[in-house]
């Protein structure tokens, strides 16, 4: 195992990292910008090396600058987290020159799964159900249109590279395409350098799926259950659950196997999330490949009690999974509340400041509450970053009793000097088509401005 590791982030990813580190007796070292320079997080490090301005181009996204961190750090890992440079091809591969571990997979796997075109044919290949569309990149609205007229609108536009929402173009209508095309290429080339584009049908009233896997050196490959990633606000996740309510014990089986053999195929290695796509049908179609730790990780930690950071390191250190698919069970319920320093009245527009109270009580359900967070009474949320201040996390026995249990937690939190998604996480939860499980990614479309309940 490594001595000493650099975690190449910040906040709440950066302070979950540095627990594992210190359980397995690893020294954590952080990096920060001048925004973050006094923040209560890099207490949970040993030391802390400034690397530039707040703006993160010239700081959390400055490969040079990180790089000689860990270099005056004599560091031998670096943990990139999640967001700026996780899924970065080019600094895995400038990690690996310096004979430092990166904690991920391989630059060509970044790369493979990071375009989605291709990662599409390689799901494909592997054995994984794919969503109807183009044959790869279509260079043409002619191209997309002829696509479209053959599996039927509506229809995306989505571009090959990046993700979060940019790049892509629901079209309903054929006189629509011209418009549509030209829009997302011109916002996937500004936002990624590639405004290359792929058409695929439109699932309506779709469930978001993802399978965790994990593989090791040897290409040793398990799966740890799926979750359900269906809450989402501009296609960004505000709850997460597991196991997903849509599926039953065979399909989870089934479909994780899959996943996993499909990962160790194209010789992937660490932690890695198989993104599915449910249609109304209950067939399952793969999206993407997300080739790092992912927001949400902790649901399957609890319902799995394995640390998947952990693994994430044992991996990397070149240690073979001690885990067995047979050996894995699943035990309970558990749901996450992403807490967001957002206004929900004003479109969920983030709102950056200073925590007054900063209060969660964990003792107020039938389960447990798990809080993972990098802020306390006086922190400041910054403009410069995302706006994540805590997540919540319930489990317990079954699925009503982790809905409680997150419901009162969140219901009797006390979270002063700046707006939180709180309002939000409460509507989805007691709405009584959330609680039945019947739900998919449109529900919070039905959430009014005061952040409650709304119509179909």
């Amino acid at each position: 195992m490594f001595r000493r590791l650099l975690v190449a982030n910040r906040g709440e990813v950066a302070v979950r990292i540095a627990r594992t580190c210190r359980k397995l007796g690893v020294s954590p070292v952080a990096v920060c910008s001048e925004a973050d320079r006094g923040a209560p997080w890099l207490e949970a490090f040993d030391r802390a090396i400034a690397i530039g301005p707040s703006h993160p181009v010239r700081s959390y996204l400055d490969q040079s600058a990180i790089l000689e961190a860990a270099r005056l750090t004599d560091c031998q890992a670096i943990h990139p987290g999640w967001g700026f440079l996780a899924e970065n091809a080019v600094f895995a591969e400038r990690v690996r020159q310096l004979q430092l571990a990166f904690i991920g997979p391989s630059a060509g796997a970044i790369r493979l799964m990071g375009d989605k075109v291709q990662a599409r044919t390689t799901a494909e290949r592997a054995g994984l159900p794919t969503i109807p569309g183009s044959d790869g990149l279509v260079a043409s609205v002619e191209q997309a249109r002829s696509v479209a007229d053959a599996i039927g609108y509506p229809v995306l536009l989505k571009a090959t590279a990046g993700g979060g929402g940019r790049g892509m173009r629901r079209v309903d209508e054929p006189d629509a395409l011209a418009t549509a095309f030209d829009e997302a290429s011109r916002e996937a080339a500004a936002a990624f350098g590639d405004g290359g584009l792929y058409v695929e049908k439109l699932i309506e009233h779709g469930r978001h799926i993802e399978f965790q896997v994990l593989v090791d050196a040897e290409g040793h490959a398990v799966h740890l259950g799926e979750r359900e990633c269906s809450v989402q606000r501009r296609h960004q996740k505000l709850i997460e659950e597991a196991p997903s309510p849509a599926l039953d014990a065979a399909t989870r089986g089934e479909f994780g196997e899959r996943a996993a053999r499909a990962a160790a195929r194209i010789g992937y290695r660490g932690a890695g999330t198989v993104e599915m796509l449910r249609d109304p049908d209950g067939n399952l179609y793969f999206m993407e490949m997300n080739t790092r730790l992912q927001v949400e990780h902790p649901i399957t930690e609890e319902i799995t009690d394995i640390d998947i950071v952990e693994q994430q390191l044992r991996i990397a250190a070149g240690e073979p999974l001690r885990l067995r698919q047979d050996g894995i069970t699943f035990r309970g319920h558990a749901i996450e509340a992403r807490l967001n320093a957002e206004d929900v009245t004003r479109g969920f527009q983030p709102s950056p400041g200073t925590i007054g109270e900063f209060e969660i009580p964990v003792d107020r359900g039938p389960g447990r509450i798990r809080i993972d967070t990098h802020v306390r009474a006086g922190s400041t949320v910054p403009p410069h970053y995302d706006s994540l201040i805590a997540k919540v996390i319930a489990h317990a026995d079954d699925r009503p009793a982790a809905i409680e249990t997150l419901a009162r937690a969140l219901a009797a939190a006390r979270i002063s000097g700046v707006p939180t998604t709180i309002p939000a996480h409460l509507a989805v939860l007691s709405d009584p088509r959330f609680r039945a499980g019947d739900y998919d990614t449109t529900i919070v479309e039905r959430l009014d401005p005061a952040g409650t309940a709304g119509g179909n």
